[in-house]
């Protein structure tokens, strides 16, 4: 049996939350990690970069001078690759950059984050994290308590008197239970849960039930 830190949000610790054994894993999923956060970067790769081939700049095809008896050497079109102004020989063209990852690997991928994150004890369970006011300086006087600069904050539902708070602040980043990726998970150095999200953080990384 896992447990988890329970820290009020003054940083004192208030106790601690247990996870069976069988929701952690530990010993499989280190390439379903790397093999989802390169498909996500992948994804976002624009795929836009395009240059013209000797066949696609514009010019004529006539022949630059005769074949023979000029000094000089052979050419056969001006609009040849090792000419200036020439066409690109091999240039990139427009293309697609995604890769496929499937659910069963993309789902092991995520609860291999979260296990790890447990297992190191960089992830904690604050009772509250609600704030009165969109103040940043009421955020930062929380993560001060809490001993984290840089974290992602895990909220049952989305918190837009949070989220404002969290703006100015670029290693802090807010995401609902339900919603974080495994990106997010890595990206920050400390992961944040609040008490009523911690359910539905530790609903997706239960594991599967087996069909009689």
């Amino acid at each position: 049996m896992a447990t988890i830190k329970l820290f009020g949000r003054d940083g004192q610790e208030k106790g601690a939350l247990e996870l069976a054994d069988q929701d952690l894993v530990l010993d499989r999923g280190e390439q379903a990690v790397r093999d989802t956060i390169v498909s996500r970067m992948a994804y976002y790769r624009a795929g836009t970069a395009s240059t013209l081939s000797k066949g696609e700049v514009a010019g004529s095809n006539k022949k630059p001078w005769k074949q023979k008896k000029t000094g000089r050497a052979r050419a056969g079109l001006r609009q040849s690759p090792v000419w200036r102004g020439g066409g690109v020989a091999f240039g990139p063209k427009p293309r697609d950059f995604s890769l496929k990852v499937n659910k069963k690997v993309a789902r092991l991928a995520f609860r291999r984050a979260v296990s790890d994150r447990i297992a190191d004890g960089s992830l904690i369970v604050v009772d509250d994290l609600s704030l009165e006011a969109p103040k940043t300086k009421a955020l930062v006087q929380v993560l001060k308590g809490l001993d984290a600069a840089n974290a992602l904050l895990v909220v049952k539902a989305f918190d837009e008197t949070l989220t404002l708070a969290s703006r100015n602040l670029p290693d802090v980043e807010v995401a609902t239970a339900s919603g974080a990726s495994l990106y997010q998970m890595m990206l920050h150095r400390k992961v944040i849960v609040s008490q009523p999200a911690w359910e539905d953080l530790k609903a997706r990384i239960a594991a599967p039930r087996k069909e009689s």
